[in-house]
Formats: C-alpha cells, sequence, structure tokens
C-alpha cells in the first residue's frame, strides 16, 4: 500500500536537494521541472559534496543562509553534507512538518548499481526517506558542467508525479538514473547490478618528494541479466531501482542461527578456510602468558 498519497487539490510541497551544489547546473533542471508541478525549496550544499555517502557532519556547526539566484524558489545553501541539508530544511525550514516529495539530484553522473552506497544524491533522497517523505533520486550519466538534461525533463517530471500520485511503501525510495544517448527508450524498472569498480591509486610526489595518491579505476560489471540498471542503460532505458534503507540481509538470518555462540568452555584454535590455526584468533587463558 502507498505510504503517502496526494489527497487533495492544494499543490504539493517540493523539497530539491542535491550533492553537486546549489549553483550545479543539475539542480537548476531539476527545480525548473518540480516548479511546474509545486511549491519548490531547495536546499543544497554551498559546494560539490560528492562521494560523502551519508555522511553527516558532528563536531562542528552548520550554517544555513538564504540565496536569491533563481526565481520563485526559496533556496538556502548549506555548509554541510547533502544529508545535512536534508535533516535541516525538515527541522528548521519546513519546522517538522515534512514536505510531500523530496527529489535529490539530477547528479552529473550515474549512481546505479554499487554507486548507490556512495552517492551524495541517493543519501540525501536515503534521509527523506527515513523522515518518511516519498524521495526520488535522479542521475544522469554526463560529468560535463554543460551537460544537455533535455532528454531527462519530461521523465523526471512524469516519474515525480506518479510518486506523489501513488505514493511509495514505507522505507523505499527510487533510484533513478538516465543514459547519455539521442533518445531514451523509456522506463525500465530493474534491480540493482552486480557491478563494482576495479580500483587503483595513481601515486604521485608532491614537491617535497612525499607519496599521494588519486583514486582512479574503471566500474566492471558481471551481472550479465536483462533486469538490471546496468543493462538497462547500456540500452538506451532509463533505469528505476526502488531502494531500501533496511539493510537487513534477510536470506541470512537462518544460516546464522544455526551457529553456536557457547561460551562455557574455553574455544580452542578457531580453524581458517586453509584449515591452518589462525594465531589472532586463538588465545591462552593462562593469564601469566603474554
Amino acid at each position: 500500500m502507498a505510504d503517502k498519497k496526494m489527497t487533495d487539490a492544494r499543490k504539493p510541497t517540493i523539497l530539491v536537494v542535491n550533492d553537486d551544489g546549489i549553483t550545479a547546473p543539475g539542480i537548476k533542471v531539476l527545480l525548473e521541472e518540480m516548479q511546474k508541478i509545486g511549491d519548490v525549496t531547495v536546499v543544497a550544499p554551498d559546494s560539490p559534496q560528492s562521494g560523502m555517502g551519508h555522511a553527516i557532519t558532528i563536531g562542528k556547526p552548520l550554517r544555513i543562509d538564504e540565496v536569491h539566484i533563481y526565481p520563485g524558489v526559496k533556496m538556502y545553501k548549506c555548509s554541510g553534507t547533502p544529508v545535512d541539508c536534508v535533516k535541516l530544511a525538515v527541522n528548521k525550514i519546513f519546522k517538522g512538518k515534512a514536505p510531500d516529495i523530496c527529489v535529490s539530484g539530477i547528479n552529473h553522473g550515474l549512481n546505479n548499481s554499487i554507486n548507490v552506497l556512495y552517492s551524495g544524491t541517493m543519501s540525501a533522497a536515503v534521509e527523506g526517506a527515513i523522515e518518511g517523505i516519498p524521495s526520488i533520486g535522479f542521475s544522469y550519466d554526463d560529468f560535463a558542467y554543460d551537460a544537455n538534461f533535455g532528454n531527462c525533463r519530461p521523465f523526471v517530471r512524469a516519474i515525480t508525479e506518479e510518486v506523489l500520485k501513488h505514493g511509495l511503501q514505507k522505507g523505499t525510495l527510487l533510484n533513478v538514473n538516465f543514459p547519455k544517448v539521442d533518445q531514451i527508450k523509456g522506463v525500465r524498472v530493474c534491480r540493482q547490478g552486480n557491478a563494482k569498480w576495479a580500483e587503483e591509486f595513481d601515486e604521485r610526489l608532491d614537491p617535497y618528494q612525499r607519496s599521494y595518491f588519486w583514486l582512479t579505476g574503471v566500474f566492471v560489471s558481471t551481472d550479465h541479466g536483462e533486469d538490471t540498471d546496468v543493462w538497462a542503460l547500456k540500452n538506451g532505458y532509463a533505469s528505476m531501482v526502488p531502494v531500501q534503507f533496511d539493510m537487513t540481509a534477510h536470506h541470512a538470518i537462518p544460516e546464522l542461527n544455526s551457529w553456536s555462540f557457547d561460551i562455557s568452555s574455553k574455544p580452542g584454535p578457531i580453524k581458517t578456510t586453509e584449515g591452518k590455526a589462525s594465531e589472532e584468533n586463538s588465545f591462552d587463558a593462562n593469564p601469566g602468558l603474554g
């Protein structure tokens, strides 16, 4: 059953966030499309925060300032992370009365497959869902500052309107990614593809001959299913993956319940998968031995 539906004629309240920063072209496209639907409030980082995941700011103050960049939109820049933006929006700007929907993006670069874990864009949407707000993260396969989001616009609006109409199941949100193609074929509801980054660190020397590193790598998919976000994007479709923030591996619970956690007797050395005793995991009960 849908978690929340629009049941009256008033214009919906829409929270727009991102991780690329308040002046990023992607957020301008998103808020312009949202203005066609409802009353828009933007709360976004004052500088790029890509790859921040679900980080929050602790141990130092947060600042939030109203800015006037685009007409007809309440906009606030925040000194914190994308998740900080959502938390401050709900608690201080909306004063505890949640908006009807939270939309994040449009991110410059894909957040499909495992990228959902690293993404500040998606973490902002996840935080919205944690607050009980129907939430969507939008991303586009183009890192360029002058990326053309024209193909994304009608889908962004249509997907948002469908969520407002039907709501989302409690504890879920949507991860939507757009391919960089001449014409998007449509929207595919998918599962998250099994892929990861094969990472390397490019080591260089600074003027003092000290090492520093640049993270590099290639995205590698080992999943050949045609029901994944990786496949959909590769074949010209927008991918839509329902995401949940409950990370419990429910299928693993029965096996774990078969394990023994009896500590009444002294355990022996633990055998590794190679059949060798693990010295790190064994111990001697004699307190006189170091």
